[in-house]
């Protein structure tokens, strides 16, 4: 057993307000040069629809993640030949088109330009071009629902469901999907990469890009199934997501985490097994694949898997934060948070708590018709974002997460505690009580527990301050 440390998030849709909160201080601190302009390492999407880029969620377009041959993982967007073969020209792409072509306005013809009898107006300028443009898509174009009468149709999540059925007025659907990079346990973009710019850094699981290394191959923009590596037009690097990591070291949450309006995010120390990383991600059957990575996150608070960890190098007070961390038990104790896309293989560390939503028919349903079926948004949708299709764990999440409302409303309405509730879905009223803590009215020290780095090798990370990762 090889014991490794990870830094991983934890969303709660079912309290996502759509707000974007989270992307604009991501945007004026990471990606506010040039050449950065069409980046949004956090983005929030509206669900359903085809995303940012567009058609991310398509591999057959894009090829990104892994692929399993004869029990072999191997990159889906091919080996070393593939893309020897594609060096100048990686087909698998998205364009800026897929992205947005970024503009700007000439405010300045506002102020300066002559008097006219109407109010003046200014056109769209490409950033890139600096000719005149007309817009026709940006970073959150299907905000809430907005097109998605057209684009819907090519979202991937609806299979095995009829689309027009659930784009119809009478039933539509939707709910906000934050998305930033994973910083997966098996991440198909350090696989991608042929000049080895992109790592997983080895204390926390951040991974990061060497701008020094990188020589613009953009096979890690293909090659990431979640579409969060970008390549900077200007520079000629790639560029992404980097988990504010200048912020953790010194104990301080996300940007994204931070300033979230909603208190949505979970940010904290997780322990995984490094050994058991390629049997989780060659799972033969893509519904397994969320239990079998499940599988591979180890309880720090059992003694055994503590002192493994610090015979293995692991800090104390590293050991002390995953302890103290909500990503355990909202993940593995409690099986509340899910992986987005597992059937990606990349193992990702950025889990969602699935919404609830309300009942769609008034009517009295058939004895054997569960509530979670009557809610608005499809179980089958759910279960296509976050477990590959599987059910199951889709039906049990909601369960809880609806037993526990109940619960506690039977506390502050009925006065009565309703215990029955609880034990239909396998929770004591102590686990209740703590999850409603944790999930209604955590404080920050409840949400983020984030250990400060390492200080062990002294003057070390000083002097290695500033020679790789982001500049």
């Amino acid at each position: 057993m090889k014991i490794k440390a990870q830094l991983a998030m934890i969303l709660n849709l079912d309290k996502c307000l759509g707000c974007h909160t989270c992307s604009i201080p991501c945007k004026n601190v990471w990606t506010n040069r040039k050449g950065a302009e069409y980046m949004w390492f956090n983005n929030v999407e509206t669900k359903p629809g085809i995303g940012y880029p567009r058609k991310w969620e398509n591999q057959t377009i894009h090829k990104g993640g892994w692929d399993l041959n004869g029990g072999k993982l191997s990159v889906k967007a091919g080996g070393r030949i593939r893309k020897f073969i594609n060096i100048f020209h990686n087909p698998d792409l998205p364009t800026v088109d897929d992205y947005y072509e970024p503009w700007t306005y000439d405010y300045e013809k506002l102020i300066s330009g002559p008097g006219k009898k109407h109010q003046p107006s200014i056109r769209p300028k490409s950033i890139i071009t600096g000719d005149k443009m007309d817009i026709k898509w940006g970073p959150n174009w299907e905000d809430d629902l907005a097109g998605v009468c057209e684009t819907g149709i090519d979202d991937p999540n609806f299979a095995n469901l009829d689309h027009s059925i659930y784009l119809a007025f009478k039933n539509v659907f939707f709910f906000y999907l934050p998305r930033l990079c994973e910083h997966c346990l098996n991440p198909t973009c350090v696989a991608s990469c042929p000049s080895g710019a992109l790592y997983k850094r080895e204390e926390d699981g951040i991974v990061l890009v060497d701008q020094e290394r990188c020589r613009g191959w953009r096979y890690c923009v293909s090659g990431c199934p979640y579409k969060k590596v970008y390549f900077n037009w200007e520079t000629g690097r790639s560029e992404k997501c980097i988990f504010c990591y200048p912020r953790i070291e010194a104990g301080i949450p996300t940007l994204c985490a931070q300033t979230c309006v909603g208190r949505i995010r979970y940010v904290g120390l997780i322990f995984y097994d490094a050994e058991k990383i390629q049997s989780a991600a060659s799972s033969k059957k893509p519904s397994s694949l969320y239990r079998a990575h499940l599988d591979i996150l180890l309880d720090p608070n059992d003694p055994e898997i503590a002192n493994a960890a610090e015979k293995q190098g692991i800090s104390q007070n590293f050991i002390d934060a995953a302890r103290r961390s909500p990503i355990f038990k909202i993940a593995k104790t409690w099986e509340l948070a899910l992986p987005l896309h597992p059937e990606y293989r990349t193992l990702p560390m950025v889990w969602y708590i699935p919404p609830l939503s309300p009942i769609a028919e008034h009517i009295d349903p058939p004895d054997q018709t569960d509530t979670v079926d009557r809610l608005r948004i499809p179980i089958t949708y759910l279960a296509n974002l976050l477990t590959a299709g599987d059910k199951a764990p889709i039906r049990r999440v909601l369960k809880r997460l609806l037993s526990l409302r109940n619960y506690m409303r039977s506390i502050n309405v009925e006065k009565s505690a309703d215990k029955d509730i609880l034990k239909n879905v396998g929770l004591t009223e102590e686990e209740a009580h703590e999850m409603y803590q944790m999930l209604a009215i955590a404080k920050y020290e409840e949400r983020f527990v984030v250990p400060t780095c390492d200080s062990s090798d002294g003057m070390g990370q000083y002097h290695g301050q500033g020679s790789c990762g982001f500049p």
